[in-house]
């Protein structure tokens, strides 16, 4: 069976859960075999082994942390030409899709971003995508060369598939461009006991309906009660009542949780783009004509200030 790169999120030897995601995927199109760099990347072994990877290519340098992307651009290009896999699998975050966009044009291959499912084809990877601001599901093939290919958080279930996992040292040689970009300061983000937005498996969020940035309360204690991230639409971010970085949306962040559970939010496509390929979509507006019902699995037509407490309070009664 042919192998599939997969290339691994990790902060110091801990993986990241869209990196265990890959892993399922990359077991329906061949044998994963995992690329760990930086410090902390031969303690990655065990978690890549035990969701299915049959080899873990370990490099640790000073360069992975010192420069911006290209040192792992080089890293990935090495393990491209070691192997010469089926595909590989990068977790579609901002650094994802540039560490991708920069292999494939090294490789002289076709690139795919922003995947949400991934099968095996007859000519290669078939990926399923979501495009025209999420309005659109395509199925999409790489005709040229090794396929690159990004993949939204929360696409797959982490599944539990022991292997091998043998480690081995990835011989890199980096080139002139990758100590061209160093990173001077890195300031750590404020710990707030929820989940990464893009990562979550349940985003409550709220929008104008919220009304003040003192009634996002309401929304971070539902949130809070289901072990939920935090977002908000761009007019609640636009008016300074949420940090940007929480946004959903085209000019924010996308989202793929299983659970997106939208208060206060019309639902314009700006915000649809970044959270319609959500599992299950929930949505509690007062106006019953909001754009929002039209895309939602459930609604609720009602104040979300007499709506969200009484959810929040009988989520708390359920978990006892």
């Amino acid at each position: 069976m042919a192998e599939v790169l997969v290339y691994v999120d990790h902060v110091d030897g801990a993986v990241r859960k869209p990196t265990l995601e890959l892993l399922t995927l990359a077991r329906r199109i061949g044998e994963p075999v995992a690329v760990a760099l930086g410090n902390g990347a031969a303690g990655t072994a065990a978690a890549l082994a035990e969701h299915g990877a049959v080899k873990v290519l370990t490099h640790e340098a000073a360069e992975y942390a010192d420069y911006l992307v290209v040192p792992k651009v080089d890293a990935l290009q090495a393990a491209v030409a070691a192997i010469a896999p089926a595909a590989v699998l990068v977790p579609s975050s901002a650094e994802g899709k540039e560490i991708a966009a920069r292999l494939a044009l090294r490789i002289k291959s076709g690139i795919i971003t922003d995947a949400v499912d991934l099968a095996a084809g007859a000519e290669g990877p078939v990926a399923t995508q979501s495009v025209f601001a999420a309005s659109f599901t395509t199925t999409t093939r790489v005709t040229t060369g090794t396929p690159v290919i990004t993949v939204k958080p929360n696409s797959a279930a982490v599944e539990a598939a022991p292997a091998a996992g043998a480690v081995e040292a990835l011989e890199v040689s980096f080139s002139a461009a990758a100590t061209g970009t160093k990173v001077t300061g890195r300031t750590a983000r404020e710990a707030t006991g929820r989940p990464e937005l893009t990562e979550a498996a349940i985003v409550v969020s709220g929008g104008r309906g919220v009304n003040g940035a003192e009634n996002f309360a309401i929304i971070e204690a539902l949130a809070d009660s289901l072990g939920a991230a935090v977002g908000a639409s761009r007019a609640a971010v636009d008016a300074g009542w949420y940090p940007h970085s929480n946004q959903v949306g085209q000019t924010g962040k996308s989202v793929s949780p299983q659970l997106y559970i939208a208060s206060g939010i019309s639902g314009a496509i700006q915000h649809r783009a970044g959270m319609q390929t959500s599992k299950t979509i929930v949505a509690i507006n007062k106006d019953a004509e909001a754009p929002i019902f039209d895309l939602v699995d459930y609604g609720v037509v009602g104040d979300l200030f007499d709506v969200v407490p009484q959810l929040t309070d009988e989520v708390k009664t359920r978990k006892g």
